[in-house]
Formats: structure tokens, sequence, C-alpha cells
């Protein structure tokens, strides 16, 4: 049974269950979702990072988490927290949050909602002293949001990953500590 992490007007954000991944391929993993994060993934994919959140969740007490929309109990997107865990980052461990929205509930403010209950999680139960986003420079809208949120640029932290084809190599980052957040309340 998953644990329910918080609720926000529109949403419920829980933990990830086994039977998610396949809801994720269906719903999350489209070309248009997908693009400024490598593409669209393979169920099988999706499945191993289901299972590294599940055991993230069960050691850590954070992972990535499930956001379901109430109105219509439908998968609406994810978000989270993880640990920064790509090697060319010079931040590595630092809890990263992270969130992704079906492409038909794009621009209705639920990945704001949502990353700011996952902000409250990161600062509060998790007890994060900080928290980074990271995402490639081409990704407006994503940085967009981090600076809604407060988040600052940090220039000292972005690295090129080629991993990712090039318009889509120069990852970016942006923080926000605990006390700035609170500050903004």
């Amino acid at each position: 049974m998953a644990d329910i992490i918080a609720e926000t007007d529109r949403l419920i954000l829980r933990t990830i269950e086994e039977s998610d991944a396949a809801e994720q391929y269906r719903l999350l993993n489209k070309q248009a979702v997908m693009a400024r994060l490598g593409g669209p993934k393979e169920l099988h994919e999706i499945e191993a990072k289901h299972a590294k959140a599940m055991q993230w969740y069960a050691t850590r007490g954070f992972s990535f988490l499930m956001l379901i929309e109430k109105e219509t109990g439908e998968l609406v997107g994810h978000a989270g927290i993880k640990l920064v865990d790509n090697p060319l980052a010079p931040n590595q461990g630092d809890h990263e949050i992270g969130w992704l929205i079906r492409e038909d509930r794009w621009r209705l403010g639920l990945a704001e909602e949502a990353v700011r209950a996952v902000i409250d999680w990161a600062f509060g139960r998790v007890d994060a002293p900080h928290v980074v986003a990271l995402t490639s420079e081409a990704n407006v809208p994503s940085w967009k949001l981090m600076e809604k949120l407060g988040m600052v640029r940090r220039e000292d932290l972005d690295f090129d990953d080629p991993d990712y084809p090039p318009e889509d190599r120069r990852t970016i980052q942006y923080s926000l500590t605990k006390e700035q957040w609170g500050s903004q309340k």
C-alpha cells in the first residue's frame, strides 16, 4: 500500500507502487513530455527507476512520488527528491528535486503545486539543508518555475552531459536553502 506523503488542493503525492510503471509508461512517456529528459524510455527502464525509488524510500525516507489528481484519480505526473548522482555534477549527494507533468495537464499550475509540497517535505521531514534542481539550459519552462519558487541560479554547479543531444547537453542548476524557503512563507 502506498504512503501518502502530501496533499495539495488538487493532488495527492504518494509513494510509488510496482504497478505504477505501466501507467507511467502509458501516460507520461510521451515525446513532448520526455523531450528534455533524453526522450521516451523503455518500460524496463521505468521499472528499474521505480525499483530504485522504492528502495530509496525504504532506506532513506524519500524518493520520487506519483502525482494523483484528486478530481479524476488519474496519474498526472511525478515529483520528488533524490540525491544528485550524475558523475559529472560537482555537487553529488545534494538533495535534488524534480518533476514531470502529463502534457494534457501543462499550464495548469500542477507542477508548481506539486513542487511546493515536495520542497516542504524536503525541508520538513527529510530535513535537507538545501535542495537543488537540474535542467537543461534549453528547458525554459523548467528553470522559469525554479525562479518562481525562489530558487537561485548556481552557474558554479553547471556541467555538460554528453549523454544528451547538443541542445540539452548544458545542465544548469538552481538551489534553495531552508532559510530562503522559510523567508518566503
